[in-house]
């Protein structure tokens, strides 16, 4: 790789970890070792978090709006310019087809990150109430917005640039400081990233910090020190109920960004070979592993076949390839865990007497993608919404096609799931869709083809796929405290 080793950022210097240990950085397509990580000790996530404690208390950081723009500004200057070597950085350490990363995988944030910025800067950061006169005396009352403090970023693999830069851009705009904790399988984007705030943005020292230990343990001071405000966090539902509960002794507020389960629903009057395509194009995108991607397929039983035929057939086209080929959807998943993690959900929907209509199991490759973590783009079919690949996330190139029977059940069974994060509604009637997807609980929804990404809309779910939104003006004011100033007039 052209990119520098990875290392951390901590009171704005560039190290190692404190211990000299390092981890192995694989690449996804091959297996193989790619570069090493610092494996940040506890020592180095306490320097961490005492450094953005002492910048956000210390410093002018959250007060000065127009310094964070500048400084913003700069950051999105030296990303764009440093794009080449992110993107690559992307398709080697996380196994995002090269095609995304001119897309979510880099692009996107990166131009997002402008968005923010200039939100930031036009933001009415007070808000004059007028003069009242409560209990008899006259006063005047100022709504403040204020940053929340230190902000702990904990960020997972299927994304690395969105969800780092997401919520850093938020956290820095709002005036927050934060330690920016990646996922252990790319910790090396997010390294880099560290490396180009140090050496050429005015950000202050401690504003910013990056740890990458390779054991959550180690990490846990992030959820528990009372030094932390925030925990912002993306990743396994799972997960973030451990976080909530780690964080409740201090009273932190906690943003969850968690896991999904999401239906595109077929109507019995839409086009099934561009409704079913679009759901076979979307869980093979970056191998299925996409927390909003639809994951069941949800379709008129009387068409049940012909969409289990149409889905197998394009997903067994597209098939799997190397990430680094301009031409590739599906590449491998992140690891050979999650490849053995989607091949026991797998073995799974065989006991519980599914089938498979295409795919099925590990993908064999030659040469030197033969050492990879692939997995076959698969459909699995006949099985009802309570097998337990139509309810628990897999975050693979998996599809359970499921029959409906009519708009009602369509409805049940697309809220009948523990997450609530996406989905899509598909029919020949716009007005019958959008009175389908009123009824549907979910964060994001696209009716008809609709894209609902973007660096102005919230993102976020109901139920357990989440606390709170990301992007938009609400992703924003989740990184911000409101204050009443009361001044007698």
């Amino acid at each position: 790789m052209s990119a520098p080793p990875a290392r951390l950022l901590l009171d704005g210097k560039l190290a190692g970890a404190s211990d000299g240990a390092t981890f192995p950085i694989l690449n996804p397509a091959t297996g193989r070792e790619i570069g090493r990580a610092p494996a940040a000790t506890v020592g180095d996530v306490d320097t961490a978090i005492a450094a953005a404690r002492r910048a956000f208390d210390e410093t002018g950081w959250p007060t000065d709006h127009a310094f964070r723009v500048h400084c913003l500004r700069q950051l999105h200057r030296v990303l764009v310019g440093h794009g080449p070597v992110m993107r690559a950085l992307t398709t080697a350490e996380a196994g995002a087809p090269a095609f995304l990363t001119t897309g979510p995988q880099y692009d996107i944030p990166v131009d997002a990150l402008r968005w923010t910025t200039d939100l930031a800067e036009s933001y009415a950061w007070e808000t004059d109430l007028g003069v009242a006169a409560p209990l008899g005396i006259r006063t005047r009352r100022t709504i403040r917005r204020e940053p929340v403090g230190v902000v702990a970023a904990i960020t997972p693999w299927n994304f690395p640039n969105q969800m780092n830069l997401t919520k850093l851009g938020a956290a820095l705009a709002a005036g927050n400081t934060v330690v920016l904790k990646p996922a252990p399988d790319t910790p090396w984007v997010a390294c880099e990233l560290g490396r180009l705030i140090a050496e050429h943005t005015d950000i202050p020292p401690g504003v910013v910090n990056v740890v990458s230990p390779r054991d959550n343990g180690v990490a846990a001071a992030l959820t528990t020190d009372p030094r932390v405000d925030l925990v912002s966090f993306t990743g396994s539902t799972a997960t973030g109920r451990m976080i909530m509960a780690a964080a409740a002794p201090t009273l932190k507020r906690v943003f969850l960004e968690l896991g999904g389960k999401s239906a595109a629903i077929v109507l019995d009057d839409a086009d099934l070979a561009t409704a079913v395509g679009m759901a076979a194009f979307g869980i093979c995108v970056h191998a299925g592993q996409g927390c909003a991607l639809s994951t069941r397929l949800v379709v008129p039983r009387a068409r049940y076949d012909d969409a289990v035929e149409i889905v197998a057939s394009t997903m067994a086209a597209i098939g799997t390839g190397d990430p680094a080929d301009p031409t590739t959807i599906c590449g491998p998943v992140v690891s050979a865990a999650q490849r053995d993690r989607v091949k026991s959900y797998l073995d799974i929907a065989l006991a519980e007497g599914g089938r498979f209509a295409t795919g099925g199991g590990v993908d064999r490759k030659d040469g030197e993608l033969a050492g990879g973590f692939w997995i076959q783009p698969t459909v699995i079919a006949g099985l009802d919404n309570t097998a337990r690949v139509a309810r628990e996330e897999i975050f693979g190139p998996v599809l359970v096609v499921i029959p409906h029977d009519g708009d009602d059940d369509a409805v049940r069974i697309a809220n009948d799931s523990p997450y609530g994060l996406s989905g899509a509604v598909n029919s020949g009637s716009p007005e019958r869709a959008r009175a389908v997807a009123a009824r549907i609980r979910t964060g994001t929804l696209s009716v008809n083809g609709g894209v609902w990404f973007g660096a102005d809309a919230p993102f976020g779910g109901y139920k357990q796929s989440g606390i709170g939104r990301e992007m938009g003006v609400a992703g924003f004011e989740e990184y911000l405290e409101t204050k009443l100033v009361a001044e007698a007039a």
